[in-house]
């Protein structure tokens, strides 16, 4: 089991506390400073059943500066992502090839 955590985020911490409380030591990816590339985004999307347009962190103030006003395409979103990955929903759990986001944290219990 993998965990796309950020530390500082109340929700990835809740989650990652949750899969530890169920016997599980993931695998902690911390996507801020390791950031994920092309390919990454786009199968953590396909596990996901999500648009990248899904996983933007729409509130966030870069997105909101930058490209709030804009139409983009599916494979802009991808490369927003990549270059900003403080945008990226959080955290986001895999299991072989199911993922889940961790919002509420208890969604990841269907992963058990």
């Amino acid at each position: 089991m993998k965990i796309y955590h950020n530390p500082r985020c109340r929700k990835s911490r809740e989650t990652l506390a949750l899969l530890v409380q169920n016997g599980t030591e993931p695998e902690i990816i911390e996507y801020l400073k390791t950031p994920l590339d092309r390919t990454e985004i786009q199968e953590l999307l396909m596990m996901l059943k999500m648009t990248a347009e899904q996983l933007v962190r729409k509130e966030e103030k870069i997105y909101k500066e930058l490209y709030k006003e804009q139409e983009l395409t599916e494979s802009q979103f991808v490369d927003i992502l990549c270059k900003h990955p403080i945008l990226i929903q959080r955290p986001i759990v895999v299991k072989d090839n199911v993922a889940v986001l961790g919002r509420p944290p208890g969604n990841v219990l269907d992963l058990f």
